[in-house]
């Protein structure tokens, strides 16, 4: 059950329309109306155990919600929480502060776990003039027992803006970091001109392939493909398939980078070598860096294009062909 402001509900029902069995019902003008309105929702299917959670509060873990169930077995109700560290001041009317006692003190947190059947009678009974702050004051006010269970100081509540900071850095703390490898190779044909990591340079000679055998892209487009264990290009683009027939290989690139976005990743950097006699790389490099860069929306600074010979030997020091291999490392979620 999600509880969401009434003129979002249809941004809500977008956001969350792959959960169909999930029920979206419109909240109120205070938290209690809310928690109300969530409630008087799940009465067709009145459960035995309810849970009210927080939104703002994005790090949740299975293991919150085990030790909440936990402790209903001896209490009507529990709630996560951490005892006061802080020492705490109180300012009174002159401006004047004095030091409280924090003996005995916790910051409540959500989820707040409780018996379906006795929230609502409590609810029932608490007066309309004073909205409560939780649940948890609301069956202390009936007579009911709330459990204590230790907390997570992980499980902040997003209140203010440099809170949105921090949250990051607890993200990054569930992400990976993936490293993929590509290799290419393409003989070269007659032709005018070569077409490497998104450049063409002049020459009296192409490469050949199926689509127009930029080496140095399909190369890193394998790279980025292996680092998030999507298979190769030939599964994504098989070259059997004539609507690739000469295909600019940076549509097989910006695909792989977009595969990635969509797994909630993101590139950190590419590092390509081209290994050939001729043409020559260097006058080109830079060139190739920033329409990678371009191509990839990174800085120019985290695309590396190198280039080396095999000094006459084997099938590139022949000019026969050229061989590209490329490493990508893209972080993601864990």
């Amino acid at each position: 059950m999600l509880v969401a402001p009434a003129a979002d509900l249809q941004y809500a029902a977008e956001i969350f329309r792959d959960l169909k069995s999930l029920k979206i019902v419109a909240g109120g003008a205070q938290r209690a109306d809310s928690v109300k309105a969530g409630l008087l929702a799940l009465a067709a299917e009145a459960p035995d155990l309810v849970m009210i959670h927080d939104a703002a509060r994005p790090f949740l873990k299975p293991s919150h919600i085990g030790d909440l169930v936990a402790a209903l077995a001896t209490a009507e109700g529990a709630i996560l929480a951490l005892p006061v560290a802080d020492t705490l001041k109180r300012e009174g009317p002159d401006g004047r502060i004095e030091t409280a006692s924090r003996d005995g003190l916790w910051r409540a947190q959500t989820p707040q776990a409780f018996r379906y059947g006795t929230l609502m009678e409590a609810y029932a009974a608490w007066p309309d003039a004073n909205p409560p702050t939780d649940e948890a004051v609301v069956i202390e006010a009936a007579g009911g027992r709330v459990r204590l269970v230790n907390g997570d100081p992980a499980l902040m509540k997003l209140t203010y803006p440099e809170d949105f900071d921090m949250a990051e850095a607890i993200a990054g703390r569930a992400r990976l970091m993936r490293v993929g490898q590509g290799v290419d190779a393409h003989r070269f044909g007659p032709g005018d001109g070569v077409w490497l990591c998104g450049v063409k340079i002049a020459d009296h000679r192409t490469l050949v392939g199926h689509s127009d055998a930029d080496a140095g892209l399909h190369a890193i487009t394998d790279a980025i493909l292996g680092a998030i264990g999507e298979g190769d290009i030939g599964d994504h683009f098989p070259p059997t398939d004539p609507q690739w027939k000469g295909a600019p290989s940076h549509l097989f690139l910006t695909h792989a980078a977009e595969l990635v976005r969509k797994k909630g990743g993101q590139l950190i950097n590419i590092d390509v070598t081209l290994i050939c006699e001729r043409p020559r790389i260097k006058p080109h490099r830079q060139a190739m860096r920033e329409k990678l860069a371009e191509l990839l929306s990174l800085p120019v600074e985290r695309i590396s294009v190198k280039a080396t010979t095999t000094e006459g030997m084997g099938y590139t020091g022949r000019e026969e062909g050229l061989l590209a291999q490329a490493i990508a490392c893209v972080e993601t979620p864990a």
